[in-house]
């Protein structure tokens, strides 16, 4: 049966992906959980290097990690992190999200204030 309030499950999930986030240089930690067609939660967190443009998004990570599982469809993302309104996809990101995940919806919040959820289309982020 598919969760009724799927927002809220994957900000949790993206709440608990945070936690695995390696982030020595900005001290940023992001997590992101990503919803399959099917149902399951794919987590992923950001992991820092000291070149930041090899520095890999939660939301990368979480997208990754499903496509090489064999997922290919997908209807939600949530990403959260401690920022004011919650944490805005990269230009990156927000790329590959129109490319394989075109029609998800995008939910941010604030880690401090888990409740307050923002919800975009990928259309309105790019």
């Amino acid at each position: 049966m598919p969760n009724p309030n799927p927002r809220r499950a994957l900000v949790t999930a993206a709440l608990k992906a945070q936690q695995t986030a390696v982030a020595p240089y900005s001290n940023f930690h992001v997590g992101a959980a990503l919803l399959t067609a099917s149902g399951k939660i794919i987590t992923g967190a950001n992991v820092e290097r000291a070149s930041y443009g090899l520095t890999c998004c939660a939301e990368r990570v979480a997208l990754f990690k499903a496509l090489t599982q064999g997922e290919h469809a997908f209807t939600g993302i949530a990403v959260v992190a401690a920022a004011d309104g919650g944490p805005m996809p990269c230009g990156a990101c927000r790329q590959l999200l129109a490319e394989y995940a075109p029609g998800a919806a995008v939910w941010i919040a604030d880690s401090r204030k888990p409740s307050r959820i923002r919800q975009f289309s990928i259309a309105q982020l790019l």
